[in-house]
């Protein structure tokens, strides 16, 4: 038996605040979206490079205020990437943490926390 990749699911609740934060801001793309029905809740699936999160308006898959790390391979060239963009609800700066990684934690417009890090080499 072997473990496969993980894909969290994060709890949304405004389809327009949603595609403003992950696509516009955090560069994200849609992969795929879904509804039963037009006026029901959405649930899509949003990636860049190796990541993949799915983001679900449906009370039932998931609580608001998760936290994840992320692994990126140039926080600091995505950190720039993101002031670039002058985006007005968060301005993410970087932390050396005493147990030796380089972190940027931003959070989403629901309460979640994505924390994009990469390990300082020693």
């Amino acid at each position: 038996m072997q473990l496969r990749a993980l894909t969290p699911i994060l709890r949304v609740f405004d389809e327009a605040k949603t595609r403003e934060f992950y696509v516009g801001f955090l560069g994200f793309k849609v992969d795929w979206e879904h509804r039963f029905e037009p006026d029901l809740p959405l649930y899509l699936q949003v990636s860049r490079d190796g990541c993949i999160l799915h983001l679900s308006e449906h009370h039932g898959d998931c609580c608001p205020g998760a936290a994840m790390r992320i692994e990126v391979e140039d926080i600091d060239a995505y950190h720039a990437e993101l002031t670039e963009k002058n985006y007005g609800y968060a301005r993410p700066g970087i932390d050396d943490t005493p147990w030796g990684s380089r972190d940027m934690s931003v959070k989403d417009p629901f309460g979640n926390r994505l924390v994009f890090t990469n390990a300082i080499s020693t």
